[in-house]
This record gives structure tokens, sequence and C-alpha cells, in this order.
């Protein structure tokens, strides 16, 4: 298969391709569905506190809103990454976008906390749409186009999170908590209509039989976690509890590791994880996610404080999630820049450039937080570096495997991404609670401080691992490139333009060497 053929019909080259306006339109719906799923998941974080004191739980019980989409989320993405690589990624986004239109419609119903749950766990599937709409960009579009599609994807969650919060807390304060919900419902309902006119239907491709057992183990260890990492602070992270649903885990996943290797059509191919590209995208989301949910609630929750407490702002709810706009649309703009950035300076630097940016404004935050248009500037900055570095993994995952291991391949990312997010909601409770005085409902300001410091020393942490994993054995290829006929010049810069860009599969080198 020749380049120009890989441009023309897609990277799968097969399938039912839609065309003309359907065409023009695939993009953006991908990118409506995606932003929308990421608004919905952060319907739960700015409505805790109203909700607990609604319902008559606790704050530690309502934080489940949070946790239960995101446990939800982590065990759909894999299952959903793995059928999406199959024939029916069109059915796959609508069962999804039904359950979440259903999950909206019974947390509006809900009569009590146990309901609610139910319903914020149905939105939660919807979060594994990304590795899917990702996987029916790259079978659909051109390289140049599919490229642009993923690397906004890739920052959808953080864009759905700076306008979740502000959104959320306008409508809750406009009518109540019930009208997030119904209003999730009626975007997500109209978006799954324009998924069911726009989407291609079943492409030509061979169906793959599906990992029970795989799957079945990997869900037990998410789940596991997600439980242990939520519940932890209030059991004690050295309890009996926690150190055993910690040491189940660990036996878990040290059976479904050799398991999925052993397998001859697994759930998730671990062997991609030996290409430093694929590592490097793995590793970097789990620290950068981890390092994002150390920032946001933390600052939502500093500029809440009451400035007679010593530090502070005393801002409403609605201010509060403004201050994450700037967040949201500095990842939009960031992933924007990519593509002009990646002709000029490469890849190799695109993830450290980013971390490193996240972490400069979460350390200016934790050393300087005495004005509340800080905490603005905080987040743009903070927004821009996030927004670079998610715009730029995926491309490190989909340029080093082939096409039809995309959806499976950016799903493990996901998962690793989702779990990160919960251990960074952990941490950050962990930490504000350890500051926090016996008797007192806030904590110390050096509860924030050191929240936020640990979040910009995980950030620069992902920044020289992003760096060095790629470099080792560059010396070694480069030299190999260089001894190459002068001959085949041309046709390896045409082909690394592509695979620059994330999107030469290792299909299309494979054939073109031949």
């Amino acid at each position: 298969m020749s380049s120009s053929a890989h441009i023309a019909g897609g990277p799968s080259g097969s399938g039912v391709v839609p065309r003309g306006l359907r065409l023009r339109l695939l993009g953006p719906t991908l990118v409506i569905v995606g932003s929308l799923m990421s608004v919905v998941s952060s319907l739960g974080a700015p409505l805790i506190p109203t909700i607990a004191d609604a319902d008559g739980v606790s704050l530690s019980t309502a934080e489940w809103l949070l946790t239960i989409t995101l446990m939800t989320g982590a065990l759909a993405t894999p299952l959903m990454g793995r059928l999406s690589d199959g024939p029916r990624q069109r059915d796959v986004i609508l069962a999804a976008l039904g359950s979440v239109v259903v999950g909206c419609v019974v947390a509006a119903l809900s009569g009590g906390f146990a309901m609610l749950i139910v319903g914020r766990g149905l939105q939660g599937v919807g979060l594994g749409l990304l590795p899917v709409a990702m996987a029916v960009a790259r079978r659909n579009l051109t390289p140049e186009k599919s490229r642009q599609a993923i690397a906004t994807l890739s920052v959808t969650a953080a864009i759905g999170a700076g306008l979740g919060y502000p959104l959320t807390a306008l409508i809750a304060e406009t009518f109540d908590y019930r009208g997030a919900y119904w209003f999730g419902a009626i975007t997500v309902g109209c978006s799954f209509v324009l998924a069911a006119v726009v989407l291609p239907g079943r492409a030509e491709v061979p169906s793959r039989r599906f990992d029970t057992v795989g799957a079945t183990l990997i869900s037990l260890v998410v789940v596991g976690l997600s439980v242990a990492l939520s519940e932890a602070d209030g059991w004690g992270w050295t309890s009996a509890r926690a150190l055993g649903l910690f040491a189940a885990c660990l036996v878990l996943l040290a059976a479904w590791i050799p398991y999925e290797l052993r397998t001859a059509d697994p759930l998730i191919d671990l062997r991609q994880v030996r290409n430093r590209s694929v590592l490097t995208a793995d590793t970097g989301g789990f620290l950068i996610s981890v390092a994002m949910y150390l920032l946001l609630p933390v600052v939502v929750e500093f500029v809440q404080v009451p400035a007679a407490k010593g530090y502070g702002f005393g801002a409403s709810l609605v201010v509060s999630g403004l201050v994450l706009v700037p967040y949201a649309a500095a990842n939009f703009v960031a992933s924007r820049f990519l593509g002009i950035y990646e002709r000029r300076f490469g890849t190799r630097s695109m993830i450290p450039l980013g971390s490193l940016i996240f972490a400069f404004g979460t350390a200016f935050f934790a050393l300087e937080h005495t004005h509340l248009w800080e905490a603005f500037v905080v987040t743009g900055i903070a927004g821009f570096g996030m927004g670079f570095t998610y715009a730029a993994m995926p491309g490190f995952i989909v340029r080093a495997v082939p096409a039809s291991e995309t959806g499976s391949a950016t799903g493990f990312y996901q998962v690793l991404r989702s779990i990160g997010l919960t251990l960074g909601s952990a941490l950050s409770a962990a930490v504000l609670m350890a500051h926090t005085p016996s008797g007192s409902a806030l904590p110390k300001v050096s509860g924030f401080e050191t929240a936020l410091l640990f979040a910009s020393a995980l950030a620069v942490a992902t920044a020289v691992i992003s760096f060095v994993l790629p470099g080792i054995g560059a010396g070694r290829r480069a030299r190999a490139e260089a001894a190459k006929p002068a001959a085949v010049v041309p046709m390896m810069e045409e082909e690394a333009e592509l695979a620059g860009s994330g999107f030469m599969t290792v299909d299309d080198r494979a054939s073109d060497t031949r």
C-alpha cells in the first residue's frame, strides 16, 4: 500500500467510509461527543456538598458521585476500545450514548442517593467513548484531519472539566442539582441523534474474539483499586481492609498480565507497551493525570475558603467554577498549536514541554496565592501545558501500533488515565486531611501548598520520563538510517512526515518495504 493510497482510503482502507457532508461533519461530531461526555462526567464534583446536604449523607459518601463515574469509565474503556477495533464502531458509540442519556434521566428523577449513584454509574460508560472516537477518526479520515481530531479528542477530558464545573454551578444555583442532569440528558440526546446520522455504518473488517477472561480480571482490578483509593483515607491507608484490597488487586494483576501475553487475541495487547513510544504515552498519561486531580479540585476548594481564615477568597460556587474556564480554553488553544510545533521542532520535546509548563503553573500558585486573579492566570498556564501534553500523547501510540489495534491501545491508555485521576483525587483528599487540625472543617494553607507542589513534582517527573524513554537507542537508529542508500531517502522523508503525525501505520510501513 502506498502512502497516497493510505491517505485516500483511510488507515483501514475498508468499510463504509462517509462521503460529502457526512464526511465533513464526522470530525466535529466526534469532538462534540467527546466533549459532552467530559462535561457530563464532571457534573458530580461541584454538586457533592449540595447533594450531601440534600440527601443527608456524609461528604466522603457523597464523593462516590465522582468515584462511581470514574470507575465505570475505567471498566468500560478497555471493553469499548477492543470492540471499536471490529466492524461495529457506530453501534458501540450509540450504545454508550444511550447509556449516558438513561443515566442522566435516572439521576434527574432519583428519589434518593442510591438511585443517584446508579445514574452516575451509567453516565460513566460514556468515558469509554474516547478510544472509540479515535479509532473512528483513524479509520475514516485523512491523516491530517485524523491527527487534528485525535489531538482535540485527547484534551476533551480537561476541556470538559473546565466547562462542566462552572456550568454545573450555574444550573444548580438557578434551579437545583437535578437541573444539571436534565441538561445532560437533553444535550447527550441531541448528540445521539447527530451520531446516528453522521457516523459510518458497519465496516468490512473482521470481527475479533472477545477476551472474556482478560476483561473479567482487569475489571476486578479496576474496581478494587477504585474502591481502595476512594475509601483508604477513611479506613486508614495502613488498615487491614485497605492493604488487603491493594494486595488482592496485585494478585489479580499478576494473573492478568501473563494471561494477556499468552492469549491469541487479548483484550489489551501488552506487547505494545514494549514499544517506547507507547510506554512513554502510557506512563506520562498516568502521572500527569494524577497531577491534574491534585490541581483542579484543590484550586476550586482554595478559592472558596473564607478570607477570614487567613487565606482563600470566599468565592461563590459559580466564581470558583469560572476559575477553570481559562484551563479549558487553554487546553483547546494548545491542541491547535501542536501541529505547528511538531513541524518546527519534532515530536520528542512535546510532552516534556507541556509537562514543564504545567509544573510551572502549579508551583507558582503554591508559592503565590494572595489575589484571586492569580488563580485564573495559573489555571490558564496549567491548562496550556496540560493541553499540549494530552494532545501529543495519543500520537505516540497511534504511530507505533497497527490501525487494527488503535482502539485497544488507546483504550489501555485511557484506563491508566482514569486510574491516575482517581489516585490524584484520593491523594488530594489525603493531603488536605493530613493538614486539617482536629475539630476544624478546613485545612491549613500548607495542605493546599503541599498538594500543588506534589502536582508540580509529578509533572516534572513526567517531563523527564517522556524525554528519556523515546531517546533510548535513538543514536543507533540515526546511524542505521544514515547508512541507507540515498535512493530511499525521498520515500523515507514522505513516510516520516506521516509517521511524525502518528498516522503512518505499522501495516503501511511493512507493505511499503515489500
